[in-house]
């Protein structure tokens, strides 16, 4: 079905390669409905499942449901039969940021538009909790427009798959482009390594060339480690300065993304992006493990959506009972805007603890009709202010539901603000959350107890 001319899946007519790896094909192709140019990533499920790469497929398909920026390649849909997995994403017309730097230095200007995007890019995807950590100039596209766009997200991580030290200890990337810790093998922060691997990018958009480079890979990494390099005569003061700080190898010390974005040579002629409405929109959950369930058909995967309905039937009730969860079928726990939890507590109880942690967090609490609060962040976030229904049902004067969901206001910012905050601060009146064993959550609960008891004394 991957060849030129075919139509794919009734939907998309496939056109000429424009690349291939080893798992992978990537097609440019034509929306038969609306005429639109996207490109389509074939990959081959067999030889993936060989090689052990289906976390990262997975990974690369949640990933991009998260990033929705203009200087980021857009995720469309993805699609699955028995053998094969197709990502549907923005065609960039400008072809990889890599060729032009073949050809030689870039102007100062030129080079400085492409720094500002990227870094842009990266700042946002840090923001959604996204380490790329395989920024070179070939995962860096350009539109028709000559704006650049961020691709290739395959070896990209979530903050929520550090180790318990809190860092990431997967080695990944380009050599060249690779930070020091990373090569190092001591484990790293995604963030600190993404700024790195921008100051390289930059370096060579301005000089034509590596910053660190030998025929021999063991040479080249002493020099990454040691931060070994020479600027042309060519590069200005300020982008010295930067760039030092940049290819800092002590991560501790190196510059942040936000340092970066006040510096004197960033800032010059720089223009916040843009953001369309489409882009604001959040994408619907989608279920990365369903891309790899074996379809009979051989057609696409069928896409679920759970609705809630306003009122609790049999049904609902089943469903939040242990053992007879079935959000996950439909929902990605990443994306989640509802939570829920049930209680054995009083509802009075249950009032006042909500009513305490807001005040703690300094949430706004305003109460409506029934067991219906909204609760509302003081601080202006990436999508403004966050709202937050929660809504208390009672089963039976000893069991109650006690359900939030996003108003507006950013999911991620929501996600940490119940993950780091609200939920643990809810231990107290909490039975178990939903799809969680309540008898594990009471032994978690007992658990913490015991460490917070004064210990005795002799």
């Amino acid at each position: 079905m991957d060849q030129m001319g075919s139509v794919l899946l009734e939907r998309y007519e496939l056109g000429r390669l424009l690349g291939q790896g080893t798992f992978a094909k990537v097609y440019h192709a034509r929306n038969l409905i609306t005429g639109m140019s996207v490109a389509i990533k074939v990959i081959d499920k067999e030889k993936i499942l060989k090689v052990g790469l289906v976390d990262q497929i997975k990974r690369e398909v949640s990933v991009m449901r998260l990033i929705r920026h203009p200087h980021v390649i857009k995720f469309y849909e993805v699609m699955a039969t028995k053998t094969k997995i197709y990502f549907v994403m923005e065609y960039a017309k400008g072809g990889e940021l890599f060729n032009k730097v073949l050809k030689g230095k870039l102007k100062v200007d030129v080079a400085r538009k492409y720094f500002q995007q990227l870094i842009s890019a990266v700042d946002y995807c840090h923001s959604r909790e996204v380490c790329h950590r395989d920024l070179k100039p070939e995962n860096l596209l350009l539109d028709e427009n000559d704006d650049l766009m961020v691709s290739d997200f395959g070896l990209s991580a979530l903050t929520e798959s550090k180790c318990k030290d809190g860092l990431l200890h997967t080695t990944c990337g380009t050599p060249a482009y690779v930070a020091p810790e990373v090569i190092n093998r001591k484990g790293y922060d995604g963030m600190k390594a993404d700024v790195w691997s921008c100051g390289v990018i930059l370096y060579v958009l301005l000089a034509g060339h590596l910053p660190f480079h030998d025929s021999n890979l063991m040479v080249m990494y002493r020099k990454i480690s040691k931060g070994e390099f020479k600027f042309p005569k060519w590069f200005e003061p300020d982008v010295r300065r930067l760039l030092i700080r940049m290819l800092n190898p002590n991560p501790k010390t190196r510059i942040s993304i936000d340092k970066i974005m006040k510096s004197s040579w960033f800032k010059m002629g720089w223009k916040k992006p843009a953001t369309t409405a489409t882009e604001n929109q959040e994408l619907a959950p989608l279920d990365a493990d369903g891309i790899f369930k074996v379809c009979e058909n051989g057609g696409p995967e069928p896409k679920h959506e759970l609705t809630m309905p306003c009122n609790l039937n049999a049904f609902d009730i089943i469903s939040f009972s242990t053992g007879f969860d079935l959000s996950a079928l439909f929902e990605d726990t990443v994306l989640k805007k509802q939570m829920r939890f049930m209680s054995n507590k009083p509802a009075s109880s249950i009032i006042s603890k909500l009513e305490e942690i807001c005040k703690q967090l300094c949430l706004k609490v305003t109460k409506k009709d029934g067991g219906l609060f909204k609760l509302e962040g003081s601080n202006e976030g990436r999508k403004g202010t966050l709202g937050v229904d929660a809504e208390i049902f009672e089963i039976t004067p000893h069991l109650h539901i006690v359900e939030f969901r996003k108003l507006n206001g950013d999911t991620m910012e929501y996600q940490k603000l119940f993950r780091q905050d609200i939920r643990p601060a809810l231990q107290d009146v909490v039975w178990t959350w939903q799809g969680e064993n309540p008898q594990e959550e009471q032994q978690q609960h007992q658990v913490v107890q015991e460490e917070h008891q004064p210990s005795p004394t002799a």
